[in-house]
């Protein structure tokens, strides 16, 4: 399977992480032209080769060409990102990275999503940096995402709200759960953007499994510390079958007998936006007859902490109960095809190397049939007939 490393020994910003995906062979031509369905102005993009410590890698820089004096709510930025001509998964993913520091910014402040302004990452170079983030991971189509433990940084940083010890407020919201060291440089390493990225793509945390590197891209910061290179480095790999078949995961489950059951979408969003592999509910019958749900969380040991705290404030239990265990899942790999409907994403799994399915992913048949007012039926059935005729061919 194929699979991104972020080693973030020097932490990760927005522009460190472009410079590391144009680094490892994203072309800047149709990153732009990508980033051009935004449809805003005011921007742009510089990339240069460049060193730290005598390594060379890709530093860029997101140069505002107009001053615009602008804090946007959430919502401003998903208007501006759902109402471009980027794919819908581009989208998603994007939406999902700005969510990260949305849900952040309204713990630190104390107030709704809704009402969260984003100043610093609200601005046309942070927006470029986080959409320019998910068109280079969809181009890339790996299948997951490993990230090392982060270096956060030290000193303090100046922000919209003053001057402040590093990490910013955000970005130890946003990093809760992970696996992070702080100190090892005298600035702020990692940034609210950069850690809503790994966020948001990470897969496993803190923890690799043995990989085959094909390739590395250095993506160059824009400080310069004597003693550790300001780089972020990431590589672009190849995992073993057989090393999937299982790795500890944690179940996280609760008993709620007294919950508003509108309450639900909103706890399960914020669980997926915070990385759980999966979350679902079990209708059981409590004393006294009462009835009940069991919340149930899978995850990555790793974010177990992060998870409590929202079934803790989000909902009314009194208490969770954790079971680690062993998961076990084929490997995935998606790729993308030429249907009657253009190309569409659709996903392979195997085990040991033999395919166990092969079939397209359900949002991708979804936006299809919405667009040309088709049943969902009649589209996965016609490109599933294509993955067949493909699948013979292949014999």
């Amino acid at each position: 399977m194929k699979i991104l490393y972020y080693d973030c020994y020097s932490g990760i910003s927005g522009d460190m992480n472009l410079g590391a995906m144009i680094d490892l062979g994203i072309e800047k031509s149709y990153l732009v032209n990508e980033l051009n369905k935004l449809n805003i102005s005011g921007w742009e993009l510089i990339t240069e080769k460049d060193q730290r410590h005598g390594i060379k890698g890709t530093k860029v820089t997101v140069r505002l060409t107009q001053h615009e004096h602008v804090h946007r709510h959430l919502s401003d930025i998903e208007s501006i990102i759902n109402n471009s001509s980027l794919s819908d998964d581009v989208k998603t993913l994007s939406n999902n990275i700005f969510m990260k520091v949305a849900l952040a910014e309204a713990t630190v402040h104390g107030v709704t999503v809704e009402e969260v302004h984003f100043h610093e990452v609200g601005a046309i170079d942070s927006i470029i940096d986080i959409v320019g983030a998910a068109i280079c991971f969809r181009k890339l189509d790996v299948g997951a995402v490993y990230v090392s433990e982060i270096e956060l940084g030290g000193g303090l940083v100046k922000c919209d709200h003053g001057i402040l010890p590093v990490p910013a407020p955000a970005t130890a919201e946003i990093v809760k759960g992970m696996p992070v060291r702080k100190g090892g440089v005298n600035f702020e390493a990692t940034t609210p953007t950069g850690a809503a990225i790994v966020a948001a793509l990470g897969t496993n945390f803190g923890q690799v499994v043995p990989f085959r590197i094909e390739k590395t891209g250095y993506g160059v910061g824009q400080k310069d510390d004597p003693d550790v290179p300001n780089l972020l480095r990431v590589y672009l790999g190849q995992t073993e079958e057989n090393f999937h078949s299982g790795h500890k995961a944690l179940l996280l489950e609760c008993n709620i007998d007294d919950m508003n059951p509108e309450f639900y979408d909103h706890i399960t969003e914020r669980l997926f936006s915070s990385g759980a592999s999966d979350v679902f509910y079990t209708n059981i019958i409590m004393k006294k007859g009462r009835p009940g749900i069991i919340l149930s969380v899978i995850c990555e040991p790793e974010l177990a902490e992060a998870l409590k705290e929202i079934i803790f404030t989000e909902s009314t239990t009194l208490g969770i109960r954790a079971i680690r265990f062993l998961k076990n899942t084929l490997a995935r790999e998606f790729t993308t095809i030429s249907t009657i409907y253009g190309e569409v994403m659709c996903k392979r799994s195997s085990y040991k190397g033999r395919e166990v399915s092969y079939k397209p992913e359900y949002d991708e048949c979804r936006r299809i049939a919405l667009e040309k007012d088709l049943p969902l039926k009649e589209v996965y059935n016609n490109i599933m007939s294509v993955l067949e005729k493909n699948k013979t061919g292949r014999k």
